[in-house]
């Protein structure tokens, strides 16, 4: 005798929009085949941002094998994490329309009954379930790290990588069942009739072996053309409201998802802060004439900020660029960490140096550069930024520049420099 599946959503009448389909389904999943990939590259290139084999900068200790990466973070192009973070955050943004549509469409297989008939379903369905949980966590607790609103009772940074090769493993699974009837669907029906078929002309899709289709559908009340277009709709706008916070000019303007706002501080220094002097207990006490640069390395040196001033100074135009998304272009005036490593007897080339600054306390009071980064000769222990001297705000009385390296290892308020062998 064949079992009655539970009251409500458990049984397929429950389920009667006369959209759902695998038509539909699959035009939200190869949206979704070619953004998660990128989203997935563009994470890992982040991951692999912190240069996290070095001390002080991993994170996430306890990842294993699931944090390996194959190359040492470069320092050109200047702009390529300024690119590929904004990537990631703008798309993960554009997405998120998206990835509720297609959740839509077949939210109701998660309370097919019974759950599973064969091996292969149990594994189809488990799969499922990680990935539409491991789909939603990653973009929730994205989202709420872009805005800095950490309501969760776990790290942000091991918890999202952890969560993304759950999350990946599953979307691996499910591509690998799915995408052969993905494929068919999508052949089904063209993609421009369906996108000149009205309301009066939208009928279910035939019913299919995936029981994606309604097996009692009411009449429409939206068109297919019409759901896509409120899909791509909000997807564009999200897009609008979150793209202006990594580029420079009017659509910073246009940013209102941006997590500081869009107006920063007085005229040169009007530019994004990621925290301000007061969020980490830092303020202009220890800042006057009796602030002194410690350089740590064969001889030992400090100096003063009119000791570095009188040093040969060099100006560069960098950006800055936040994990959270956000990113700027500003010229940046300052003494060369390689000058600094010579001036400490260190042999450039051949040291990192591990960062320390005034800032007491967090994750990202200290951090360390490669050696590849002490050499570069547009590293700077940034003294003045747009021609005026450093706000306290971004960094004064000293901060770190270096080319393409994420926004936290630009460690401001800077007070020590440990200029370290590299490891071969």
């Amino acid at each position: 005798m064949r079992e009655h599946p539970p009251p409500g959503p458990f049984r397929p009448e429950f389920w009667r929009s006369p959209l759902r389909g695998p038509w539909l389904t699959s035009v939200f999943g190869i949206v979704l085949l070619v953004g998660i990939p990128i989203l997935a590259i563009t994470g890992l290139l982040s991951y692999a941002a912190y240069n996290p084999r070095l001390p002080g900068n991993d994170i996430t200790p306890g990842k294993g094998l699931l944090g390996f990466y194959l190359f040492d973070w470069p320092t050109h192009p200047v702009w390529l994490y300024r690119l590929t973070q904004g990537v990631h955050v703008t798309l993960g943004l554009t997405l998120v329309p998206v990835l509720l549509a297609k959740l839509w469409s077949v939210i109701h297989k998660l309370f097919a009954w019974p759950p599973a008939r064969s091996p292969a379903e149990a594994v189809e369905r488990a799969s499922l379930l990680l990935l539409v949980g491991g789909a939603v966590f990653e973009f929730v607790t994205g989202i709420l790290n872009i805005q800095l609103f950490y309501v969760f009772p776990f790290s942000f940074y091991p918890a999202h990588l952890y969560g993304a090769w759950i999350f990946l493993a599953a979307f691996v699974v499910h591509v690998a069942f799915k995408l052969p009837r993905m494929i068919s669907a999508l052949r089904s029906r063209g993609f421009r009739r369906e996108l000149r078929t009205g309301l009066a002309d939208t009928h279910p899709e035939p019913p299919d072996p995936d029981a994606l289709v309604a097996p009692d559908p009411a009449a429409p009340t939206m068109s297919r053309r019409g759901l896509l277009a409120f899909v791509g709709g909000g997807s564009m706008l999200m897009f609008g409201l979150s793209v202006g916070q990594t580029i420079d000019g009017p659509l910073r303007r246009t940013a209102l998802l941006a997590p500081h706002g869009r107006v920063y501080g007085p005229g040169p220094n009007d530019f994004q802060v990621n925290k301000t002097a007061a969020d980490v207990g830092v303020d202009m006490a220890g800042m006057g004439p009796q602030w002194q640069l410690t350089l740590i390395g064969p001889h030992p040196v400090r100096l003063s900020r009119t000791d570095l001033l009188a040093m040969p100074l060099y100006t560069y135009r960098l950006p800055i660029a936040c994990v959270e998304g956000w990113s700027t272009e500003q010229t940046w005036t300052g003494v060369r960490l390689a000058d600094l490593a010579r001036l400490a007897g260190a042999a450039v080339g051949g040291v990192d140096v591990f960062v320390r600054s005034l800032q007491m306390g967090g994750v990202f009071s200290h951090a360390s550069l490669s050696a590849r980064q002490v050499a570069d000769p547009r590293s700077l222990l940034a003294l003045r930024v747009n021609g005026a001297d450093l706000s306290l705000n971004h960094g004064f009385p000293a901060r770190i520049m270096v080319p393409n390296a994420p926004g936290v290892h630009n460690t401001k308020w800077v007070r020590q420099l440990d200029f370290l062998p590299a490891d071969s």
